[in-house]
């Protein structure tokens, strides 16, 4: 049995995806504070969705490309290429690191994890975008050590955000009944307690158990630090609309009974990550967005 310790000491290091490399300086000096933190990380990014509509920006189509940046080194240095200041200083909309929430969540899991805070990304979906439907969406989860517990953290939602959703729950400590990973999902629809067709991304009708079977695979592979692009697919994730077998349901309600409390089956689910081709992520994935393979 791997002991808690053990847990959180995985959860500490950085991998590919989340290593500071040639900032790793920068990240040291940060603050502590996940709340400072995340209102740093405010001043760095801009959801490409609602740049016009929440903050005035036309984004320019080549600045679009920068939701596609993958690991947090990749992404500072287009960052640090638009505007060389200090990550603390907040800089204007306009000069802001162009991303969607997997990039608010990554920035937030390398910052932590360089401060010897154990974080991990958590893929599911968010009950404020849509009332009535839950989108799809990504959140740090971190080890608050003084509780002994995991928090929800949405590094997305600044003061723009909470008011133009009406957020009204803490966005430092998500509540578990307001952003769903994706195993509760799929367990509520499993069980009848949900329809399926209100899970996913409603712009373009990208929903139903598909969707939410795509975001298992996304969270196991988040899980192993690997924090992939939403739109990044490999191994199990079934194609849109596609009909799931009664073997895939019964692989589906496995990850799903792994990942809703993922320290109780850490074991298993790093073994089963690495040994499982439908699982690992493979040294090039299908970028579903651009339509393209890409190397990761």
């Amino acid at each position: 049995m791997t002991s808690q310790r053990d847990i959180l000491d995985f959860y500490t290091r950085p991998t590919a995806m989340t290593s500071g490399g040639k900032y790793s300086g920068m990240l040291d000096k940060l603050p502590d504070d996940v709340g400072a933190l995340a209102s740093i990380i405010q001043g760095l990014a801009i959801h490409e969705y609602v740049a016009s509509s929440f903050y005035g920006v036309v984004l320019p189509e080549e600045r679009k490309s920068e939701s596609h940046i993958r690991p947090l080194e990749g992404m500072l240095d287009r960052l640090f290429a638009i505007d060389d200041r200090p990550l603390t200083v907040e800089r204007p909309p306009e000069t802001r690191l162009v991303g969607v929430c997997h990039h608010f969540m990554l920035l937030l899991i390398a910052m932590l994890r360089a401060k010897g805070v154990p974080a991990r990304g958590r893929c599911g979906f968010g009950s404020y975008f849509n009332p009535g439907f839950f989108e799809d969406h990504w959140v740090c989860e971190y080890w608050n050590d003084p509780e002994a517990r995991w928090v929800l953290v949405d590094p997305q939602f600044d003061e723009i955000w909470r008011a133009k959703l009406k957020i009204d729950h803490d966005v430092l400590d998500v509540p578990r009944d307001r952003f769903l990973v994706a195993a509760d999902a799929w367990k509520r629809c499993r069980a009848g307690k949900a329809d399926p067709s209100k899970f996913g991304i409603f712009k373009g009708d990208l929903r139903g158990v598909w969707f939410i079977a795509g975001d298992l695979v996304h969270d196991v592979a988040a899980l192993n630090k690997m924090e992939m692009l939403p739109w990044d697919t490999w191994g199990a994730m079934p194609r849109p609309k596609e009909p799931q077998r009664d073997d895939q349901l019964a692989f589906f309600d496995r990850l799903a009974g792994m990942t809703r409390v993922p320290d109780s089956s850490f074991a298993e689910l790093r073994a089963l990550y690495e040994g499982d081709d439908r699982l690992r992520v493979p040294p090039i994935v299908f970028n579903a967005m651009l339509n393209r393979p890409e190397s990761i």
